[in-house]
């Protein structure tokens, strides 16, 4: 079934011929809503990105009450049928819902196309790293190489100063040797803190971006978009990829990974693998290694308890979809061979193969939002860090090596899967993260 649109909505624009349209749009703009606006005046410029949600809503409300000049832009991201799965068209809702909050704010508002470079930079990667048996964050992808570039260049090139979106954090300025220093914040609501979402951004985006809802409770954010009569104010907050919207994963994987069957191999926990004694390590390197290392299996390490349909489709710590019953404790993923097309599972939240006490980030995957905090090889930092969204912030010790970074945490952490990110704080302040390798 087709998408059916249930509102006008304006027609999707190239981002190259979306710059000279939307000058144009953006200074007829006065004559077309009858009132007498100069757009010459020493007003601030803000591009908002304007999702159809309700805290990108507030977001671009509250800069207009602080006198910015605000306009407001919605990311078409996906229109592939080639992975069509649902009759649903949840971004077309999403911008006739943008497109009603700006008429309500009277603010301009366009929709610009960037399903192309969602292709390429998210879409593919994303195929590409579950192939190898990774698991991509496609959210903290989107923020890099989206919203904070592509999205932030077309802003900045229709003359914005400042680029906003309705992220759940905040950013701080210092001055330190006569340079002005950005720093990426946590969100006042703890529940709905995203600085890890952004923890691959870079001073230069930070210099140009607002976060108006950081200082606010999500409770506070609806109150303000009833008040405003806002379409978006009972919204529910989005769910499945950020960019497709209401699909599963899984689904979505399915239309471009072929099925194959394989194996699903369960490890017992008390699995002689699991007992190896601490040896006497000769120097440092050692000792991370030993702790980051990856525990190897076998076929015939365990038994054959279930069969999947692909390797490529499950990851690190999963519980759901295995569809293995019979069992005293749920089975876990604790290990997946892409190459073997093989699953190793181990009953229960607690088995030992669940969990690691270190990881490692190649030398080029390290990325720092304080590069003035960056350390240098054989330093160490104390710090607080992170492998997933909402997780609570555990202790840990960054341990930088000539080939990369370690990060050493005081708590074996349980699910450390290849491709995620993790993300080191001081306090509230994000410092840096790294690919997980």
């Amino acid at each position: 079934m087709a998408c059916a649109a249930h509102f006008y909505f304006p027609p999707l624009l190239s981002h190259y011929s979306f710059l000279l349209n939307f000058r144009n749009f953006a200074n007829s703009f006065p004559t077309l809503y009858g009132k007498d606006f100069n757009f010459s005046f020493m007003k601030k410029k803000v591009v908002v990105g304007l999702s159809g949600g309700v805290d990108s809503s507030v977001s671009a409300y509250i800069l207009q009450q602080q006198g910015y000049e605000v306009i407001g832009l919605f990311m078409k991201n996906w229109h592939d049928d080639s992975v069509t799965i649902s009759d649903e068209c949840p971004w077309l809702d999403d911008s006739n819902d943008a497109m009603m909050v700006a008429d309500k704010l009277g603010i301009p508002f366009q929709t610009v196309d960037l399903s192309e470079q969602y292709k390429e930079r998210i879409v593919d990667y994303m195929f590409n790293e579950y192939e190898r048996g990774r698991t991509p964050n496609p959210d903290v992808l989107c923020n890099r190489e989206i919203k904070f570039d592509v999205f932030m260049k077309i802003a900045l090139s229709l003359g914005a100063d400042y680029v906003a979106t309705g992220h759940y954090c905040r950013k701080g300025e210092i001055e330190k040797d006569g340079k002005t220093i950005y720093q990426l914040l946590s969100g006042k609501d703890n529940n709905k803190d995203q600085s890890y979402f952004l923890c691959q951004l870079t001073q230069e985006q930070l210099s140009k971006t607002l976060f108006p809802i950081g200082e606010l409770q999500k409770s506070e954010v609806r109150k303000i978009a009833a008040e405003q009569k806002l379409v978006t104010a009972d919204k529910k907050d989005s769910q499945g990829l950020c960019f497709i919207g209401k699909v599963r994963l899984p689904d979505f994987l399915q239309q471009k990974l072929k099925s194959k069957e394989g194996k699903i191999i369960e490890i017992e926990a008390e699995k002689n693998i699991y007992n190896t004694e601490t040896p006497e390590f000769s120097n440092k390197k050692e000792e991370l290694e030993f702790l980051s290392r990856k525990f190897e299996y076998a076929t015939e390490d365990g038994k054959v308890v279930g069969k999947h349909q692909g390797a490529h489709y499950f990851t690190i710590g999963q519980r759901k979809g295995l569809a293995v019953g019979g069992t005293p404790e749920p089975l876990f993923v604790i290990d997946t061979d892409v190459n073997e097309n093989v699953i190793y599972t181990g009953q229960g939240k607690n088995h030992p193969g669940i969990y690691r006490k270190a990881l490692f980030i190649e030398k080029d995957e390290v990325h720092w939002v304080r590069k003035d905090l960056a350390i240098s090889a054989d330093e160490t930092l104390k710090v607080k860090a992170r492998i997933r969204y909402r997780q609570t912030l555990q202790d840990a010790t960054l341990h930088q090596t000539e080939n990369g970074m370690y990060v050493v945490f005081e708590e074996a952490q349980a699910s450390i899967a290849e491709g995620q990110f993790v993300a080191w704080y001081e306090g509230e302040e994000l410092l840096g993260s790294g690919v997980i390798s």
